[in-house]
């Protein structure tokens, strides 16, 4: 099977998930006879390498797929039909065509504004132009970056990025925090200059904490740039170690090492309890999809996913 036939082969599906007791398992995005009192609709991207237009019908591996208008499109169709959405972005925007070279990021950030993103995080090749070039394009995003263990004070972006945020969607209060790979190494000194990394395992936890604890967070996501597994380095910080390693984080949205996730995976965290992991592969040729069912007690009922495929199939 093609990668095309296989991503539309897990193009949906449901997932009842130990996140509460109290979950119920149903068929398909329409679930017949289940009273949720809210419904929160996530929607998320990642690496999406400024990817604008579709891949070509000739290319081998994705012919005709992606494309930034039908993946806009696809989101309003959504937002037509959910009261309670979110859409957020796990990295990696910059790098990858001629309109990074030539724009330098600010047609990415114009077009994801233009389709309402909640929130990014910052991936390693957001640093590409530099803090210089980031920060020149940054006020074109009319979303924030939400960056938790890069610490920018002694940089130009001090005071433009936010450790974390919270959304209120209709009741449900919902914490937010990003965490991003070690740069030493995989970018040039120059190009991120005084921002000093601390420990996405450590980040995680305190702000995890705060969100869930002090702020009593319904739902904590984490949207994370620091790959979803590596196998060649078992004791390398990734997605499948940070769920592990942490509590009170209900969900993880991934990126890095652009895996194509067949459908949101689970893990045991510290205490015992499920941690969902999701990763939509790259270049936006998947939109994550992640349904979150709640009773009047703010408690999960049902998760239900869709990573629906972006191609000739959505009207631009």
């Amino acid at each position: 099977m093609d990668r095309k036939s296989f991503l539309k082969a897990i193009g949906g599906g449901t997932l009842a998930m130990a996140l509460a007791p109290n979950m119920m398992k149903a068929e398909g995005l329409a679930i017949p006879g289940l009273q949720s009192a809210t419904k929160l609709t996530i929607l998320h991207t990642n690496d999406q390498h400024s990817r604008i237009e579709p891949f070509d019908a000739s290319y081998t591996k994705n012919p005709n797929q992606g494309g930034f208008a039908r993946r806009a499109s696809l989101i309003q169709q959504i937002r037509n039909q959910e009261s309670n959405v979110l859409l957020l972005d796990s990295g990696d925007i910059f790098q990858g065509t001629p309109y990074f070279n030539f724009f330098g990021g600010e047609l990415e950030f114009k077009l994801m504004s233009m389709m309402k993103y909640d929130a990014s995080t910052m991936g390693n090749h957001d640093f590409d132009n530099g803090l210089d070039g980031f920060s020149k394009v940054l006020p074109t995003a009319k979303f924030p970056f939400i960056c938790s263990n890069y610490d920018f004070k002694n940089t130009i972006l001090d005071g433009k990025t936010s450790p974390y945020k919270i959304f209120n969607k209709n009741g449900i209060k919902v914490g937010i925090f990003g965490v991003g790979i070690q740069l030493d190494g995989l970018v040039g000194k120059k190009q991120y200059g005084e921002t000093v990394y601390s420990s996405p395992i450590d980040v995680a936890q305190h702000y995890s904490n705060f969100l869930k604890k002090d702020q009593k967070c319904d739902l904590v996501i984490c949207l994370s740039h620091i790959g979803y597994d590596y196998k060649d380095e078992p004791n390398k910080i990734s997605d499948k170690i940070l769920a592990a390693s942490t509590e009170n984080i209900d969900i993880i949205l991934g990126g890095h090492t652009h895996t194509f996730l067949p459908e949101p995976q689970t893990f045991t965290n510290r205490q015992g309890k499920k941690v969902l992991v999701n990763q939509v592969g790259w270049a936006g040729l998947l939109l994550g999809r992640i349904d979150f069912h709640f009773d009047t007690n703010k408690n999960v009922q049902h998760i239900s996913w869709n990573n629906q495929v972006i191609d000739s199939s959505i009207i631009a």
